[in-house]
């Protein structure tokens, strides 16, 4: 059995054995996962809620952005509070502020340091006591949680309306007048806001066999989000298990290196090539399918400003509230819409740009023109745009309350980060998706069913991805209106962490190899050895690691060991990203006709760099347990996700543009002017935001977060200090110049068909303008 064949049969079983885990792993989280109550009373019989409540507040919940306004248990937006934080923290101090003014003193903050200590001791059991009745599914709550929650659940109607007691709060939360205009709605919505606190706070029930025999010592019982926020008050802190398995997460992460380390070592050097003496693609035959997909790349380009314009706008509101520069912004589009566009329109430029790539190559890799590829490549991009379009347009309606409960699931927002769209869009899209894949197998078959094309391993890589990066969007249709939360974050990761950290990494790797096949600097059975043994090593740590988003939302501690373990491989391949980023750039330099494709290079050498940055250094800053519990929701975690999302895959979809364009407009003069502005300023702008406001503005958070709780971190209190302000306004300098970058690159398309020039109609042919 040869190499390849080994490989094959070794990737395989990885993902066989490794989905099976993965879905042992979500049937835990579904059985483990906190239980929603028929009825919330009081001891006295009063109902405070029922389920009908919680289950509609969450409907209104998503309805006004959702995760896109705050966040839920760690996932979504930064500027508001985590709403079950914030909550937990405020139904806390309104129980101890009821006792102090019991004592005689008006809050529990006037208290002697004894006296707080003692009522935090008898806060504690009460809160994390669970009073669940599993046969009339009734949670019973003490006469001071009660009155608490009515408490709380006052200031909410409030925040989320238009009273002007809380204008301030909701200024610095960047929350428009009148969120939720409907009161019915607003108290409901308190309703799923007090039973995600109430699943943070409550104490798991243990199994029977777990108990402790007589004479052995009492284990920890955690709540059923893993003890998550730490909250000092009710005694939320890191549990045993997120020590130990950070510990073994780092064990795991040094013994995957030295593995990796160990192939390398062993592995020889190929034979030196003869290389071409000129570019084999030139005389490539550019088919009308392919011709075709230049309008993919403008639809790029013209995503890819209006996100860098709307996250400019985004983070103004952390630093005005509701306004721009004075203008009452939040009425037309309030933050919550404007993130929601900047997340999705990142996705979608970068898949865009991906598609478009695979439609091209497919052609160009088989020579092969199915019949109606041409019609199939533009009716694809229609319904790309009517997407976008459509998708956007339910999201504002529902975000401005315009929309209403009844169709807002299936047109609207559905509050869920990166995975808003409505369901109808939702469907609409994976039927594109399925279009997508067929457009590309169907170009690719004649490579497929040959038996003498030593390219067809990496061929058959690329279109595995692309079935997957097709099928796997269907992960987002697995959950329903009410399905439970727990559930749905399970299946929204296998979609954001199997699509980034998984597929398109392999859709990536086989795309590159094969370009550089094609321009024969590499052999091609040397490119499908290297592609399938990257393709296990991404895959060990990749569908395994999905599990690390997944520790604090209601999951059992299984689900932790599993995910702390492999999300430490998926650092490891990034560990040697350096000679990866050496192979390529010296693929740059082996030939002078390569020149042609220097800044192709450079985007290429980029993914590398920002790969070890912000995937591998940032990634596995905030992957292990006990990290993640401090830093989730937190700056920190933003950090990550721009450095890996636009330095990797944003970066690998511009590159991959331009080695798309070569072929477009390849005979057409490149002033490549431009491009050199582009790839710099938007390398400098990217690192610029990251040092000077990210990474600053989240070790701050951090700090607070384990000295004072996660609540304080990500309070109106703290994100509204003049330092914070400072650290908002240090983004400008970094957004100006990645801007002005994103601009000379779409001049610099723009210029390839407006007032182009051909090759040979002028004299100048230096290097600098190929």
């Amino acid at each position: 059995m040869n190499s390849t064949r080994r490989l094959w049969w070794g990737l395989a079983a990885l993902l066989a054995a490794s989905f099976s885990l993965l879905l042992w792993a979500g049937g835990e989280i579904f059985r483990a996962a906190p239980p929603i109550p028929e009825r919330v009373v009081a001891q006295n019989g009063d109902v405070i809620y029922t389920r009908a409540d919680i289950e509609r507040g969450r409907q209104v919940w998503q309805s006004m952005g959702g995760m896109q306004l705050g966040s839920i248990w760690g996932h979504g937006a930064y500027v508001a509070p985590d709403w079950s934080a914030d909550w937990l923290h405020r139904e806390a101090i309104a129980v101890l502020d009821g006792w102090a003014r019991a004592e005689g003193v008006a809050t529990y903050a006037e208290l002697t340091p004894e006296r707080q200590a003692a009522l935090q001791a008898r806060l504690q059991p009460m809160m994390r006591r669970n009073t669940y009745d599993a046969n009339t599914g009734t949670i019973t709550v003490s006469p001071e949680r009660a009155a608490a929650a009515v408490a709380v659940a006052q200031h909410y109607e409030s925040l989320f309306g238009s009273d002007p007691a809380t204008h301030a709060l909701r200024e610095a939360y960047a929350m428009k007048e009148g969120t939720v205009t409907d009161a019915t709605n607003r108290h409901e919505l308190t309703a799923f806001f007090w039973w995600t606190a109430w699943a943070a706070t409550t104490e798991r029930k243990m199994p029977a066999a777990a108990a402790p025999t007589s004479g052995e010592p009492a284990s920890q019982v955690v709540t059923y989000t893993n003890n998550w926020p730490h909250e000092p008050l009710v005694g939320n802190k890191p549990a045993p298990a997120l020590w130990a398995w950070s510990l073994f997460s780092v064990l795991f992460l040094i013994a995957g290196v030295a593995l990796l380390g160990w192939w390398h070592a062993r592995t020889k050097e190929e034979h030196v090539l003869t290389l071409p003496s000129s570019d084999p693609l030139a005389l490539l035959r550019i088919t009308p399918s392919m011709r075709a997909t230049a309008k993919y790349f403008w639809v790029v380009l013209a995503l890819f400003l209006t996100q860098i314009l709307l996250g400019a706008m985004t983070a103004h509101f952390q630093v005005e509230g509701q306004k721009a520069y004075g203008f009452d912004l939040s009425s037309i589009l309030p933050y919550s819409i404007t993130r929601t566009w900047h997340t999705q329109l990142a996705v979608l430029w970068i898949a865009v740009a991906w598609l478009g790539t695979g439609l091209y190559i497919a052609p160009a890799l088989s020579g092969h023109e199915p019949r109606f590829q041409r019609l199939g490549v533009n009716f694809l991009w229609v319904c790309l745009l009517v997407i976008v379009i459509g998708s956007f347009t339910g999201q504002w309606m529902a975000v401005m309350q315009k929309l209403g409960l009844k169709y807002n699931f299936w047109f609207g927002h559905q509050g869920w980060e990166y995975a808003d769209m409505g369901r109808f869009w939702q469907v609409f899209l994976f039927i594109g998706l399925m279009l997508w894949l067929t457009l590309v197998g169907r170009a690719l078959w004649p490579v497929l069913r040959s038996t003498k094309d030593e390219t067809k391993p990496i061929v058959a890589l690329l279109f595995l991805s692309t079935v997957c990066i097709g099928l796997f969007f269907g992960s987002a249709l697995m959950w329903g209106e009410k399905t439970h939360i727990a559930e749905v974050e399970y299946w929204r990761w296998w979609l954001v962490h199997l699509w980034v950290e998984g597929f398109f990494e392999v859709f990536a790797a086989a795309v590159m190899s094969l370009i550089f096949v094609k321009l024969g600097l590499v052999r091609a059975k040397t490119a499908s050895t290297a592609v399938l043994f990257s393709t296990v090593v991404f895959m060990t740590g990749g569908v395994l690691g999905t599990l690390h988003h997944l520790y604090f939302v209601g999951t059992p501690t299984a689900v932790v060991a599993l995910g702390a373990s492999f999300s430490a491989l998926e650092v490891v391949p990034l560990a040697f990203i350096g000679f990866e980023a050496f192979h390529t750039y010296r693929m740059g330099q082996a030939t002078p006709w390569m020149a042609r494709y220097k800044w192709m290079i450079l985007f290429f050498v980029a993914v590398s760099f920002w790969n070890l940055i912000g995937a591998g250094l940032f990634g596995f800053l905030i992957n292990p347990p006990l990290s993640l519990y401090y830093m989730q929701g937190l700056n920190l975690t933003a950090l990550h996700g721009h450095t890996a999302l636009f330095g990797v895959y944003g970066m690998l979809g511009l590159g991959l543009m331009l080695f798309c364009l070569r072929g477009l407009r390849g005979q057409m003069v490149w002033n490549t002017a431009p491009l050199k502005v582009a790839f710099w300023s938007m390398n400098i702008g990217l690192a610029m935001m990251a040092v000077f406001t990210l990474l600053p503005m989240g070790l701050m958070q951090l700090m607070a977060s384990i000295e004072h709780g996660y609540a304080y971190a990500r309070s109106a209190e703290f994100m509204n200090r003049p330092i914070i302000d400072m650290l908002v306004w240090m983004r400008v300098p970094g957004d100006t110049i990645f801007s002005v970058g994103a601009l000379s690159l779409a001049w610099f398309v723009l210029r390839l068909w407006v007032a182009p020039r051909r090759e040979g109609a002028v004299a100048d042919t230096a290097p600098a303008r190929r």
